[in-house]
């Protein structure tokens, strides 16, 4: 790694821990520089974002079933806030309803992302992932695109 380059800064709201260790492990194993702070609900999210010591993350994962605040709630919270809205953020779930995906669509998260069920096709995720938040992809989320699972990955 260049002393210059800057780690990715990933935040992930899960309130599964083990799903948090998971990640870690995953980011890890893509090779990307990047540093992963971990809080298990929305309401650390959003305390979390709107400290104004932190950085704003490089990109926001986000659990939609969460306690004390979801991850629908949050992604409202941080769309319509001037300063979080330009944060890339990924919804990261078991849910693979139709109306969970289209909701966070139109709610403006970047990328909806199902849970995989192996470890190496969530490796393979991120890599795609922060290939699309690179080359600008994710900023601007088209509905063909918005959904990726460990199915759809391994089409090429």
């Amino acid at each position: 790694m260049d002393d210059n380059e800057e780690p990715e800064k990933i935040l992930m709201a899960d309130d599964d821990k083990d799903d948090q260790e998971l990640f870690k492990e995953a980011v890890s194993k893509t090779n990307i520089p990047a540093e992963v702070t971990t809080v298990d609900n929305g309401k650390e999210l959003m305390k979390n974002l709107k400290d104004e010591s932190q950085p704003n993350p490089d990109i926001i994962f986000l659990d939609i079933n969460m306690p004390l605040k979801n991850g629908r709630e949050c992604l409202e919270e941080i769309k319509n806030d001037e300063n979080l809205k330009d944060i890339p953020t990924v919804i990261y779930t078991t849910s693979t309803d139709d109306k969970d995906i289209k909701d966070t669509f139109k709610t403006g998260a970047n990328l909806y992302l199902a849970k995989p069920n192996s470890f190496n096709a969530l490796v393979l995720l991120l890599k795609k992932i922060f290939t699309l938040k690179w080359t600008g992809t994710l900023l601007k989320p088209l509905w063909n695109t918005f959904f990726i699972s460990e199915k759809n990955i391994s089409k090429k």
